[in-house]
């Protein structure tokens, strides 16, 4: 039985939920989303959401977890939102943004231009004597996750020296390079 599955979740005020046919939808003020479902239920009472698991199987043991998670998310993005921030680490290193293009200069011969999908706030902080930060805001934590590991996998931090595109806070592994 999951442990996770048991908590319930608070629905915040200007928070809707609404459960139909295995698909449940969250509007809120940042947005609505919307995710299906399977093996679980979900029953709604004073502004808790509980979920339950009636076939107490392997496989909807492990979804019961799951979906407390996932609609957990949801709430928190169209009442709160996410936020990542990445750092570019590196000389040279640049990051502009016009709209939702997101213009990287990386070392390369050529930059990298990224459109990202209209649901992410795109914003470039470039302050002298700091590595440039790329902040990306969101209400859907999925998309905002994909998009970070995206830009971040054009140049990942190399081992030796850290340079790459890291996200802030992030603790590189360093390698002491060749002894004489």
């Amino acid at each position: 039985m999951s442990r996770v599955g048991n908590n319930p979740i608070m629905i915040p005020e200007g928070v809707i939920v609404d459960v139909k046919h295995g698909v449940i939808n969250v509007k809120g003020n940042l947005g609505e989303l919307t995710q299906s479902f399977s093996d679980v239920k979900f029953e709604i009472d004073d502004n808790i959401i509980k979920v339950i698991n009636p076939l107490k199987s392997k496989d909807s043991n492990a979804k019961h977890g799951l979906y407390r998670s996932l609609v957990n998310n949801m709430v928190q993005g169209v009442s709160k939102g996410f936020t990542k921030e990445l750092e570019l680490v590196g000389v040279g290193y640049r990051a502009n943004n016009n709209g939702q293009i997101l213009d990287l200069a990386l070392g390369f011969s050529h930059n990298i231009i990224f459109e990202i999908a209209s649901e992410i706030k795109v914003q470039t902080i470039t302050e002298k004597g700091k590595n440039p930060i790329i902040k990306l805001t969101s209400h859907d934590k999925h998309l905002l996750g994909f998009v970070a590991a995206k830009i971040r996998s054009f140049r990942k931090p190399e081992p030796y020296k850290g340079k790459g595109i890291r996200f802030v806070g992030e603790e590189i592994r360093r390698k002491a390079g060749k002894s004489a």
